[in-house]
């Protein structure tokens, strides 16, 4: 397995407006494991992340609290390097986006676009916010859907009838940010033609860059044709701005991947490294990145395209992963399964996770569920009652009987010669990121090191005084299997491993120490190097993480489904007034040919029909509407959608998908009365 190629690694940014919660957590132990054990086997490494700095949502956040996007950032960052230490995160610098040495990386790669003839400019339209002066991006837009009329709808999509649009064509839009209506104005933009890559990026992932659902991805963008990129915003904007020009910055995402060598740089400068040997076209060197599906577009189109264009050596590898699901579903607030890694870190101990979550990976793109009674059952089985037990077994007989000395021969030399020989395959799984088909070798081996030490069973042996040489023997190759177990472990769970570490009287630096047994070794007195996982843990876990919802306001704690879903822009009481409640009888209600989530329900309101189109098919079959009595609002306008004309709303509650529940009057109510 030998490379002599450098190897940098590195993990997706965490961005500094928000925490970092267990599913990021996945990414950063994935990585954290490939840099571990490359470095085990002897690979020089480069293992490097840092804080995503720059953005609109960064300065309105610090504006909003009332200190410099700097000040901001830099807390962030600490908290987040905090947390990702809990975890034994193990890089070899945490950096910032926010950096001379990124803003210098950046230039230099702007600069080399612009020289090979990849920088376009063109006005555009946009909106702008008159109040707080600014250019609105899509995620600060609400209005009607230009599609649908759905009613508070982003500004680039709706969630309604799935259409996706310019926010310049949705209806009635308004600030998010001042709730001001938006103008539309023009704008000098700069931007990176993609099509001057198409050949490049072709070649390039079909050299082993990428999974193939990856590949496939790309092909799909292919067929539709890049689309040049946008890397520029309008001032006032937190970033590096567009050098000559006064007033234009560059957009986070071309920054944000850039922080990748600005990290590099501050750690070549510093350790007197020269930063070209890493990230020339034709360095010795292994670049690879870990990243989430929901990022793989720029990283495996711009990330590239930027690169390539300025003379910059391309990724060798992007490796994407799932997302991170918890008991079956989409990590919730509401329910407390949207975990906070610092939650996680104060109720259990950061192996737990990385071994469960290392059970799960592989080099695929799917998503790992953490279901809360597997993990504590798997975690517990493998690590206390497998791993951990083969070494409680032995040691004590090591030191009441042999004064914590091992034997000077094992008893059973084949066993442990059969270990050794798993050695190179499980290294290689590793390294193929398949850590799932390694941990089942590495386990299925532990029930045979216990089967073992079982079936010789030194307990009863040692009260035979003939066979005191054959208990030395027997524990010393318990010992000696649980060391090449823990050994091939310690880049999954680092803190028991430090204390096998210890307990061993060595280290688990050389992933091919193993291939010697421990003998005439002297041993340390064996402690716990991990407790069972208690599943009161979890559940306290679980309860605080709903006390830690708040709402988008810092200064105020909300708890439940508002953290998901705040309150909207208040109205009056004369507003609340216009509004015009009626019974009305659903007396048909059929599917909508390519609608997903909508049926279409005809209401009779006593003598008057209506047609509306609802959103409640996840919850209903049309069928059990016909019949039933609802509310409906019965003087809103009418939209025009592609489905056709919708002449008011039903009213519904609840959560979404198959809690979702049409609100159904008291017995007696007939269609048309009012609700008062």
């Amino acid at each position: 397995m030998t490379n002599q190629k450098k190897l940098f690694i590195t993990s997706a940014l965490p961005y500094a407006n928000g925490n970092l919660h267990l599913g990021h957590m996945l990414e950063h132990t994935q990585s954290d494991i490939f840099a571990r054990v490359n470095r085990m086997l002897g690979r020089q490494v480069r293992y490097l992340c840092a804080e995503d700095a720059h953005g609109a949502p960064i300065m309105l956040r610090a504006e909003k609290e009332g200190i410099s996007p700097e000040e901001f950032v830099e807390g962030t960052r600490k908290e987040h390097w905090q947390v990702l230490q809990g975890f034994n995160i193990s890089y070899d610098h945490f950096h910032t986006t926010h950096s001379p040495e990124n803003q210098a990386m950046v230039n230099r790669i702007y600069n080399g676009l612009k020289e090979n003839g990849h920088i376009d400019t063109k006005v555009v339209e946009q909106l702008f916010d008159p109040e707080k002066k600014m250019f609105l991006a899509d995620r600060f837009i609400k209005g009607e859907c230009p599609k649908c009329g759905a009613a508070d709808q982003y500004g680039d999509n709706c969630e309604v009838c799935a259409a996706t649009y310019n926010a310049t064509e949705v209806i009635n839009p308004r600030s998010t940010i001042s709730g001001a209506t938006p103008i539309i104005k023009e704008s000098l933009h700069y931007f990176v033609n993609l099509k001057n890559f198409e050949e490049m990026l072709k070649d390039w992932m079909n050299k082993g860059a990428l999974q193939d659902q990856v590949i496939n991805k790309l092909k799909e963008w292919f067929d539709m044709g890049l689309q040049s990129w946008d890397i520029s915003r309008d001032a006032p904007y937190f970033g590096f701005k567009i050098p000559d020009t006064e007033d234009k910055y560059f957009y986070v995402w071309l920054d944000a991947p850039v922080g990748y060598l600005g990290c590099l740089k501050y750690v070549c400068e510093k350790n007197g490294e020269d930063l070209e040997e890493w990230i020339a076209p034709d360095a010795n060197t292994e670049m690879v990145h870990f990243v989430g599906k929901d990022i793989l577009y720029f990283h495996s189109l711009f990330w590239p395209a930027m690169l390539y264009g300025s003379g910059i050596k391309v990724p060798d590898a992007v490796y994407v992963h799932g997302f991170v699901t918890v008991n079956g579903a989409k990590m919730s607030k509401s329910r407390g399964t949207f975990i906070n890694a610092s939650t996680y870190l104060k109720y259990l101990k950061p192996d737990y996770l990385r071994y469960y979550y290392a059970s799960k990976l592989n080099d695929k793109i799917v998503d790992s569920d953490l279901n809360m009674e597997d993990f504590v059952t798997k975690v517990n089985s493998d690590l206390v009652g497998k791993i951990v037990n083969i070494a409680s077994r032995c040691a004590g007989f090591i030191k009441k009987k042999f004064d914590n000395n091992l034997s000077a021969e094992l008893h059973n030399p084949e066993l442990y010669q059969k270990f050794v020989e798993s050695s190179e395959e499980i290294a290689n799984l590793f390294v193929k990121r398949q850590y799932s088909k390694a941990i089942k070798i590495i386990m299925t081996l532990a029930d045979e090191a216990n089967v073992y030490i079982s079936d010789m069973a030194p307990w009863q042996a040692i009260k035979q005084e003939h066979k005191q040489q054959e208990v030395h023997q027997v524990c010393s190759t318990g010992i000696n299997l649980f060391r090449i177990l823990i050994s091939w472990l310690s880049p999954v769970v680092p803190d028991t491993a430090d204390k096998a570490a210890e307990f061993l009287n060595i280290d688990f630096n050389d992933w091919h120490a193993v291939k010697q047994p421990l003998l005439n070794h002297e041993i340390n007195k064996f402690k716990p190097l991990i407790t069972r996982m208690e599943s009161e843990s979890i559940e306290k876990m679980m309860e605080d993480s709903k006390e830690d919802l708040k709402s988008l306001e810092p200064e105020v704690q909300i708890t439940g489904p508002l953290a998901d879903d705040p309150i909207a822009d208040e109205i009056t009481f004369d507003d609340f007034a216009k509004i015009d409640l009626r019974i009305a009888k659903i007396i048909d209600a059929q599917h909508v040919k390519g609608a997903d989530k909508l049926l279409q329900l005809t209401l009779d309101l006593g003598g008057l029909t209506k047609n509306v189109f609802a959103g409640i098919k996840s919850a209903y079959a049309p069928e059990d509407l016909i019949g039933k009595h609802t509310v409906m609002v019965a003087n809103l306008a009418p939209r025009k959608m592609r489905f056709g004309l919708s002449e008011g709303m039903v009213l519904a509650a609840g959560p979404g998908g198959e809690d979702l529940y049409i609100l159904e009057p008291h017995a007696g109510a007939s269609p048309g009365m009012r609700v008062k």
